[in-house]
């Protein structure tokens, strides 16, 4: 499990390759990437359909060319965000500055969130258009499944990455509370007294022998006469 302030509890060290590829949140980085090439690809390569009836190709999907494109722009918009995750999941424990890892996380987290959603939004406006379509002369039946499918992979995927920032943003946050603690109080007083400063000067220290009480001289006697 990473520890640290923002899952980077190394950094400054240098990159472990190894241990980059077996983390969790890479592994299903990795899965979210293949997972939108083949609902991107798929419908670029076969989702449009040419019919003798009109002179430009249409959507597979119903003929609705609004799920294609909102397919398409959703699976390009996830590769690429994953190949920047993937430099920055890399790069991120050679910062040393806990701000800057803390504006990587927050940025993941809120991307993985948001595109968990609209991947949600994906796979119901592909199933349901899918399962509008009548016509399937000229359809590549097994193509529009598999994007149905891994429409419904990618949710699962992608909030499998949200979970793991909202982790790396959790540890931050318990890292810098933790090294922080205010003193406590020696009372429920108001305003709270907090322990007196300690002394710093030199032990055994005495009062100048210059002090302001001296001893007074006696009265004075004129000589006699």
């Amino acid at each position: 499990m990473e520890s640290g302030a923002y899952g980077a509890s190394l950094a400054g060290g240098a990159f472990d390759l190894v241990n980059f590829v077996k983390q969790p949140q890479t592994i299903t980085r990795f899965l979210s990437w293949i997972f939108a090439i083949v609902v991107f690809a798929t419908i670029t390569g076969e989702g449009y359909i040419n019919s003798a009836k009109a002179q430009e190709a249409s959507c597979m999907f119903n003929k609705n060319d609004s799920a294609c494109s909102y397919g398409v722009t959703i699976g390009v918009l996830a590769f690429i965000a994953c190949m920047v995750f993937f430099a920055l999941d890399a790069y991120q424990p050679q910062i040393s500055n806990a701000k800057e890892r803390k504006y990587i996380v927050t940025g993941d987290l809120a991307f993985s969130g948001a595109w968990t959603f609209l991947w949600f939004v994906c796979f119901c406006l592909l199933a349901h258009q899918w399962a509008l379509t009548v016509d399937l002369s000229g359809v590549a039946v097994d193509a529009a499944q598999a994007v149905v499918a891994f429409s419904f992979f990618s949710i699962a995927s992608w909030a499998a990455l949200t979970f793991f920032a909202y982790r790396r943003f959790s540890q931050g946050v318990d890292a810098f509370e933790q090294e922080y603690r205010d003193p406590a109080p020696l009372d429920n007083a108001y305003p709270p007294t907090y322990p007196p400063y300690p002394n710093s000067g030199p032990e055994g220290y005495q009062q100048s022998p210059f002090s302001s009480t001296q001893e007074q001289p006696g009265e004075y006697q004129p000589p006699a006469y």
